[in-house]
């Protein structure tokens, strides 16, 4: 049992070594922390949606913010899509599961927010179908997802963890979300740490 549980660490820390050795995922990264900060400060919000182990990522990570990451400090607007079970319902039964991401987009969303999508595969149809909504919206968006990006890549600029392995996307998306966290919450409220 240790030998496997050395293994796994071992191949988590060998992706996050990926990560930390690509100057263009390490330049995606920043790009993104500057762009939700610019979103946050002009009024927006930060917008995630993700299935199953990404749609608890994404609650976690809209979570940081709203409540706090590493600091006392005022809560920062952002929403999991999908967290409105009456709503998911009644999208999923009136206009299919497909749309359930898509349509709530389209009820908050405004131009100035950042919405930010979450699939290991990057094929899902459900935040495949938001990100059309969100292009037709106008609005900013950067996804997170595996190594082949799937169709996702082809619809919206995308960080493309460097694995084929759920769980090791998986932990690097929450790495991501904790650097994005950290990095908005510095600069956001630099003036009050001063």
């Amino acid at each position: 049992m240790t030998s496997e549980i050395r293994q796994l660490i071992e191949e988590s820390i060998a992706v996050k070594q990926a990560v930390l050795n690509d100057p263009h995922l390490l330049a995606q990264i920043e790009t993104l922390a500057e762009k939700c900060l610019r979103s946050l400060r002009s009024g927006g919000k930060i917008l995630f949606a993700g299935n199953g182990g990404s749609f608890a990522d994404a609650q976690h990570l809209s979570a940081e913010l709203t409540a706090r990451f590493q600091i006392d400090r005022a809560p920062l607007p952002s929403l999991a899509l999908g967290t409105n079970n009456s709503a998911i319902s009644a999208i999923g039964n009136d206009y299919g599961y497909e749309q359930v991401f898509a349509r709530e987009l389209h009820a908050i969303a405004r131009p100035e927010d950042l919405f930010i999508p979450i699939t290991t595969s990057g094929n899902s149809p459900n935040i495949l179908a938001a990100i059309e909504a969100g292009q037709r919206l106008g609005i900013a968006m950067v996804g997170l997802t595996g190594q082949e990006g799937g169709r996702m890549k082809t619809l919206c600029d995308c960080i493309c963890i460097p694995s084929k392995v759920t769980a090791r996307i998986q932990e690097c998306h929450i790495l991501v979300g904790h650097i994005l966290c950290g990095w908005i919450e510095s600069r956001y409220f630099a003036q009050d740490n001063a």
